[in-house]
């Protein structure tokens, strides 16, 4: 099976901003050339019209000047040679009523008759439905404009134009002339469209230009950007490498000044976690998984150090060897799992960070504060008493004790097992090692073990 090719990281950032370069350049582009084609339409069709006015006005002026009707032909086709000489027109074609060229500047049209889909143009305006038709041909790259031309001179306002009116005045007077006024002819004028292909190469070779120079600034910053993440990521990726092989005093160190930075402090606050959990797990008794003496140690001087008020609890078992000497290793074993449990029950009625760890054999030792204490003790002794019970058989449960040897060899009675618990607290006095606290809570255990029953002891003698 071929091995599946990944993009590195590195490859995708820089894909990524590429991509996002290139949908702005083409969201520019496209704005860019509907822009140019917008204002090379308005730049067209304000040519075409003044164009249209101009060689409108002059073809009126020749037939009104024009006396005989026989010669209008003659004297449309010669001023249609002076306009086309003067480029004041491209194309023209004179239209009669029923859309036949009459008249033009390329010969070779006339006598032909209009589309079928301009003939309606032609008999709106012999009408008089319209008097001016203006249409762009997207596909023949021109624009048409149709006019009429009027036979004699046309009222306006009640006067008439004279020869030597205006064009402006003419082209401000062309929306008021009468609608009785006789057309002769329509004028067809076609011109052509600037050049698309010069436009777009107008907007073309700038937007490449600035595409090219983008993409290659994108590439350089992507290959920048990158290596800043990059860099960072692969010398975390090494250190996790290393840390999972066991070395778990690496530290990376990385200044960034970013959240990078506080991913790397993050990364050594782990690590140093991890070494903790370590040595916990190291320490931690195999039967229970609590902490063992190491730990304990540890939590008990952090509480001195750290100036806290504090009660150490340390439990003890009473019976237990018998009850482990009757019913055998497994069941004993199950009642120091089952006053873990109950100790680990505890804490949650205390506070967050309070603390069980598990010296060895029955011997557990609990942390927890002053105002907390009794609950967490009572909870234990309640519990304990209740539930060590489902581990004893029907027939001894019925006595209260079981009969077995005892350390001496002799047979004897032995109750129902009970816990003590023995305290020493700083509330009234100061508490500077863990050696201290041990032979005190030694001392408060003796007075704990002389009970029949669960008990709670705290140090009397130096509250």
């Amino acid at each position: 099976m071929p091995a599946q090719t990944n993009f590195t990281l590195q490859s995708r950032i820089i894909v990524y901003i590429i991509i996002t370069a290139i949908i702005l350049i083409s969201i520019f582009t496209f704005i860019e050339i509907t822009n140019q084609f917008a204002a090379l339409t308005r730049y067209n069709i304000l040519k075409a019209k003044l164009g249209t006015m101009v060689a409108k006005n002059e073809l009126e002026n020749a037939l009104l000047k024009t006396k005989d009707g026989n010669q209008y032909i003659k004297t449309i086709n010669n001023a249609l040679e002076n306009l086309k000489q003067s480029n004041a027109v491209e194309n023209v074609n004179i239209l009669d009523e029923d859309g036949q060229i009459v008249a033009s500047t390329n010969k070779y049209l006339l006598n032909l008759k209009l589309p079928s889909n301009e003939q309606h143009i032609i008999k709106d305006l012999f009408s008089h439905s319209s008097q001016f038709y203006s249409i762009v041909d997207r596909q023949q790259n021109l624009i048409l404009q149709y006019m009429p031309l009027y036979a004699a001179e046309c009222s306006v306002n009640g006067s008439s134009e004279s020869e030597d009116t205006t064009f402006l005045e003419t082209q401000e007077k062309s929306d008021k002339i009468s609608l009785n006024a006789n057309i002769l002819y329509v004028a067809k004028f076609s011109y052509s469209l600037t050049n698309i292909n010069d436009t777009l190469m107008q907007v073309y070779i700038p937007c490449i230009f600035i595409a090219v120079l983008v993409i290659i600034i994108s590439i350089f910053l992507g290959v920048i950007l990158s290596k800043k993440i990059i860099g960072p990521l692969n010398l975390l990726n090494n250190a996790t490498k290393e840390i999972a092989a066991g070395n778990l005093h690496l530290r990376v160190n990385l200044t960034t000044g970013d959240e990078i930075e506080e991913v790397a402090n993050t990364f050594n606050d782990m690590t140093a976690a991890l070494v903790r959990m370590k040595e916990r797990a190291e320490n931690a008794n195999p039967l229970t998984k609590l902490p063992g003496n190491n730990v304990i140690h540890e939590e008990i001087e952090k509480r001195i150090a750290d100036r806290k008020k504090f009660v150490v609890v340390y439990s003890d078992l009473d019976n237990f060897k018998a009850f482990n000497d009757k019913y055998g290793i497994g069941l004993g074993d199950e009642a120091i799992k089952l006053t873990a449990t109950i100790l680990q029950e505890s804490i949650k009625r205390g506070n967050p960070d309070d603390f069980v760890g598990h010296e060895g054999g029955d011997d557990f030792v609990l942390l927890t504060t002053p105002e907390k204490a009794e609950t967490v003790t009572n909870y234990i002794m309640n519990e304990f008493d209740k539930r060590i019970r489902l581990l004893y058989d029907k027939q001894d449960l019925e006595r209260g004790y079981i009969v077995t040897t005892s350390r001496e060899g002799q047979i004897k009675q032995f109750p129902i097992m009970t816990i003590s618990l023995a305290g020493v607290s700083n509330i009234t006095q100061p508490l500077t090692n863990y050696g201290q606290i041990t032979n005190i809570c030694a001392s408060v255990k003796k007075v704990a073990k002389n009970s029949n029953r669960s008990i709670f002891v705290l140090d009397k003698a130096h509250v």
